[in-house]
């Protein structure tokens, strides 16, 4: 099958891209990408909590899709809001990377030894208020950009550390750069955080069926759980709000934390069951935040 992949045009994106072509390629496709602005690239210097979030880096990846001019969409999973667009469905998530948050600072400090109010790089507000939590001392630098913009504005002073996804780093052969990685007690990570997604029209059972053989089935439950926690609250990806899943020996687990923005009050739930049902787990955690009161915070 000849095969038009959609993907932003960042390099890491362009990593996630590729790896997934060159999988299709070895069995035997022919795979050509299209690399699409989106909304979110051209607001590279607009912060997150300020630009509106929906959509903002798949818009007009989907609206490619939509119209026929590719055949998948390779996202970040994470990217992908709770509900995905009319006539496109999620046909594969392959196997996960390190879905941990990562600390990388300029001089190998940990979170613990940085000075007292230290400059962290991020815009995140559920890294912020998890952090906050940790160290109420800490300011907070809204660094936009791929991962190497970040890490040439940590070199230059723009902050005294980078809070980063390690499967981006590990993607682009930064992992030896990571001075933390967090403990999911510490940071819980952002739902999908780690996990690619490939998006295909609903119809197109063709390209469904040929993209499906990169699924992995415990990455999806997993993150099928921390969106379905999502879901339920209603939330966006730039609430405080976090979820990890896992499959192991046979049993998904699934955490979830959502926190005050002042890092004041943190709420977490935790649940397992059956990998088979994992939209019942995340509405169960979820459920266990809303009686904790977790609407107060979204």
């Amino acid at each position: 099958m000849d095969l038009q992949l959609g993907s932003r045009g960042s390099r890491l994106a362009l990593w996630q891209a590729r790896w997934v072509a060159d999988r299709l390629r070895a069995a035997g496709h022919a795979v050509e990408i299209e690399i699409i602005r989106t909304r979110g690239d051209r607001l590279e210097n607009v912060p997150l909590t300020s630009s509106g979030t929906k959509g903002l880096f798949i818009k007009e990846i989907e609206e490619a899709l939509l119209d026929g001019r590719i055949h998948a969409a390779v996202h970040s999973l994470k990217d992908l809001p709770s509900e995905l667009a009319s006539g496109l469905t999620l046909a594969a998530v392959p196997e996960r990377e390190d879905p941990r948050d990562a600390l990388v600072s300029k001089d190998a400090l940990s979170l613990y030894q940085l000075p007292r109010r230290a400059r962290i790089g991020t815009g995140s507000l559920r890294r912020q208020s998890q952090l906050r939590a940790l160290r109420p001392d800490l300011e907070f630098v809204a660094l936009r950009g791929n991962v190497d913009t970040r890490l040439t504005k940590l070199e230059r002073g723009d902050c005294d550390a980078l809070v980063l996804a390690a499967a981006g780093l590990n993607r682009l052969g930064y992992g030896g750069r990571a001075t933390q990685y967090f403990l999911e007690a510490e940071i819980c990570p952002a739902v999908g955080q780690g996990a690619l997604a490939i998006e295909v029209r609903s119809s197109d059972r063709e390209t469904q069926t040929t993209v499906a053989a990169l699924d992995s089935a415990p990455s999806r439950q997993a993150v099928r759980a921390e969106r379905a926690v999502l879901a339920a609250l209603g939330g966006g990806c730039q609430l405080p709000l976090a979820a990890h899943g896992v499959v192991e020996n046979g049993v998904l687990h699934l955490h979830a934390v959502i926190a005050a923005a002042d890092g004041s009050r943190v709420l977490r739930a935790a649940a397992s069951g059956s990998p088979t049902g994992p939209e019942a787990l995340g509405q169960q955690v979820a459920e266990e935040l809303t009686r904790q009161g977790a609407r107060a915070f979204l």
